[in-house]
């Protein structure tokens, strides 16, 4: 009979969790909990623990067999030619209910290095699945051992979703070392499952996240950032938005289902300022209400969503960097001809107008690099 432990109840939840490590390391099966399901894994380096996981799905020969990995820089250890719109995806989705498939080339990456019986598990027809659950206690384990975990597919045929830890006790009560349990899982239902090659994704299989979520998550999201986000970014980020809608013969809000998503953020914001006087007066005139404008300081989440992101000033840019080094690849200066748009802050109407010339100015510019789909 296999061991149940409430990690809720657990006196010792670090306990609980190096137990799991060293079960796995055994060759034993660990189910766990996630925001989806509960899942069975296997230590990917432990050839009989991946052939008796592969038992548990009675030879289906359409069973999956995902790698389970911490995230997107474990991800391009197995896929280093990962297209860019699936780093984009599992920046936006990891972790969390989305599972991505990738095409693999033989000698590609870190899956060479896996024991042969897990290397046909996990990358059958040249094809590997990477999951980056969102729960703590698996992510942990993940953290402790030296390989990703190997897991049985979320959905077994004929056969209901596995949503608490009595599910899977009933379902395999002799065959796996040990249960950890946490309730009922959020979502009850299983990851959605994606395809991406040649820079296009494809549904594979539907679950949590919908096939128009996916595709939002798929858009390109530009931000634009200064200081307070009360001047120079919001006046960026609306006419952006607007000449970009003029560009696609589109209403503004229908720009996230053309695939793009506008934002504006600033290095040194305070949460919910609105729009400078100044800079809601000169918006005006051009058609654009600046009067809702609420401010966001900019974060590492918000960075590591972007596609593109356009700073005011080269110290903006430090900033950035200083913050987030993975985004030097998408983030540059507004400023076409690589110079500061300065704060018109305190310099009147006039100032004001100028900077708005400015930022359209480089905007434009921007705008002829795009492409019209």
């Amino acid at each position: 009979m296999s061991k149940v432990v409430d990690i809720r109840k657990a006196d010792d939840p670090r306990g609980v969790i190096h137990r799991a490590v060293h079960l796995l390391a055994e060759g034993e099966l660990v189910a766990f909990p996630t925001e989806t399901v509960y899942v069975v894994a296997a230590h990917g380096l432990h050839t009989k623990a991946v052939q008796k996981l592969q038992s548990l799905g009675n030879g289906a020969a359409e069973l999956s067999y995902p790698l389970v990995i911490k995230g997107v820089q474990e991800a391009l250890d197995y896929v280093p030619a990962m297209p860019s719109l699936g780093r984009k995806l599992a920046r936006r989705c990891w972790p969390g209910p989305v599972t991505i498939a990738f095409d693999v080339s033989q000698g590609e990456g870190l899956l060479e290095a896996l024991p042969p019986v897990t290397h046909a598990a996990v990358a059958p027809q040249g094809q590997v699945q990477l999951r980056v659950p969102a729960h703590e206690a698996l992510l942990d384990v993940l953290r402790l051992i030296p390989a990703p975990l190997v897991m049985l597919s979320e959905t077994l045929p004929d056969e209901p979703a596995r949503i608490t830890a009595t599910d899977v006790l009933d379902r395999f009560s002799n065959d796996i070392g040990l249960i950890l349990d946490d309730g009922a899982c959020r979502y009850g239902q299983p990851s959605t499952v994606i395809r991406v090659a040649d820079d296009q994704w494809n549904m594979v299989q539907p679950g949590v996240v919908t096939e128009i979520m996916m595709g939002r998550l798929a858009s390109e999201i530009y931000v634009f950032v200064c200081t307070g986000n009360t001047c120079r970014s919001p006046m960026a980020e609306c006419l952006f938005r607007k000449l970009l809608s003029e560009k696609l013969q589109c209403t503004e809000d229908d720009l996230s289902d053309r695939g793009f998503v506008v934002t504006s953020a600033g290095v040194a914001a305070a949460t919910g300022a609105p729009a400078s006087l100044e800079a809601v007066e000169v918006s005006g005139r051009r058609g654009i209400d600046l009067r809702s404008h609420s401010s966001q300081p900019l974060n590492v989440r918000l960075l590591d969503q972007a596609d593109r992101i356009f700073t005011m000033t080269r110290g903006h840019l430090d900033s950035i960097l200083a913050m987030c080094p993975e985004a030097s690849g998408r983030v540059n200066l507004l400023s076409r001809g690589n110079e500061d748009i300065s704060d018109p802050i305190g310099g009147g109407i006039r100032e004001y107008e100028r900077c708005e010339q400015e930022i359209e100015q480089n905007i434009r510019s921007i705008l002829e690099t795009i492409d019209v789909k």
